[in-house]
């Protein structure tokens, strides 16, 4: 993103925390797509003085809209202190010490990298956002936050809504969904989701974190609705078989992709609630996790022989096409897939987190259109007849460094 453009968006990092203090999830969503636009406007040349001029305006805007002072008006800003937050007079005084080292760059010409939509080395802004904080500090844990004890058996899949750090789901083998909140305190089930007739394998939630998809041992799965809990639809497998595995299109959340234990691949409408024409392909193994890329077009596939494979996927029909097959571990099960467009500033290439059941964490590179990996660093872990989930964890800023996490049944 050009300088100019980055501070705009510093700008409007000032001021985020102020957007309805009662609902982080649209704080957040908003500066993304703050910083979308704006890497979109960087793309077009723009005069310096209507940049100035914008910027100007805009602040004014923003410091009548929310009643603080603009970033020209320190003395203001210093009155205000004793009435303000000290978290949130924190965050005013990192962005403006942002704005200040921003300021000498204005007159240089930006090269290609600030039109990409990779970190740079003066992405500033975004490191403001995350507190400036260092990684180990970013994604430490203290103690045990709240445990929840719901369920009966052995859950098989923990995750968070997009975008949003106070709600999170579990699933179980003893048939159920639950939904939690953890924030604020004190954590609460907000519901249970009832009506599988066998343990749950996987679940996922929507784009818009209104409903929840489903996939179980009896051979069907459900579209959930989160705020009343009730089921909206009981999709049959075709094969009939045991579901694994299932997973949103991401751009086209009408359409979802299932892996089962008859080794066969399905891609669904959930409109009518029936297998796409085209949509269908068998595998050598059971299919035992599923991943999307970034825009949709790629899918990877993780079966217990050991192998990951790539599809080319058709957005608007839902049609897939093999394309790679990729021996990974052979023998040992293929357990969980997690992909990512970029993991930091150095490691800009599209890569795809990989656990495998011969004691190995593996972080591939995509190197090919279509899908093709390359190893790229192997962890060792525990895991032989566990089933372990990992994926990367949030980007909190574009410092140097990624972090992942783990989790096995429990």
């Amino acid at each position: 993103m050009a300088v100019g453009w980055q501070q705009v968006l510093a700008l409007d990092a000032r001021y985020n925390a102020y957007r309805s203090p009662n609902n982080p999830q649209f704080r957040t969503l908003y500066i993304r797509r703050r910083s979308q636009l704006l890497r979109e406007k960087s793309k077009q040349e723009t005069d310096p003085a209507a940049l100035k001029d914008y910027m100007r305006i805009r602040s004014n805007v923003l410091s009548q809209r929310y009643g603080i002072a603009t970033l020209s008006d320190q003395s203001s800003l210093r009155s205000r202190g004793a009435s303000n937050k000290s978290a949130s007079r924190s965050t005013i005084d990192n962005m403006e010490e942002v704005m200040n080292r921003l300021q000498p760059m204005m007159n240089r010409r930006p090269d290609s990298n600030f039109l990409t939509l990779v970190p740079t080395s003066i992405a500033d802004a975004s490191r403001a956002m995350a507190g400036d904080r260092t990684i180990s500090e970013n994604y430490s844990f203290s103690g045990v936050h709240h445990i929840f004890d719901q369920h009966k058996d052995a859950v098989t899949s923990v995750k968070f809504a997009h975008d949003d750090k106070s709600r999170l789901a579990c699933c179980s083998y003893d048939g159920k969904i639950s939904v939690c909140q953890v924030i604020p305190s004190p954590s609460t089930v907000i519901c249970i989701l009832e009506g599988h007739t066998s343990g749950v394998t996987d679940f996922v939630w929507s784009l818009s974190n209104d409903s929840i998809l489903s996939c179980s041992l009896d051979g069907t799965s459900r579209l959930w609705q989160v705020s009343s809990g009730t089921c909206l639809r009981v999709i049959p497998n075709p094969t009939g078989a045991e579901v694994l595995c299932c997973l949103f299109q991401p751009l086209n959340n009408n359409l979802f992709v299932t892996g089962d234990s008859k080794r066969t691949l399905q891609s669904m409408n959930l409109s009518t609630g029936k297998g796409v024409r085209g949509g269908t392909c068998n595998l050598l193994g059971r299919l035992l996790s599923l991943t999307f890329n970034s825009s949709g077009k790629l899918l990877w596939t993780g079966d217990d022989k050991g192998f990951v494979t790539s599809f080319l996927f058709d957005i608007a029909s839902g049609k897939i096409t093999k394309a790679k097959r990729i021996p990974i571990c052979e023998g040992h099960p293929v357990t969980c897939l997690s992909a990512r467009a970029w993991i930091n500033r150095e490691a800009r290439d599209p890569s795809l987190l990989v656990n495998c059941g011969a004691n190995a964490l593996c972080l591939y590179r995509i190197v090919e259109d279509d899908g093709n990996l390359q190893l790229k660093r192997k962890f060792p872990i525990k895991q032989r007849s566990l089933c372990i989930r990992s994926t990367f964890c949030p980007l909190m800023s574009f410092r140097p460094g990624a972090c992942v996490g783990k989790t096995n049944k429990y």
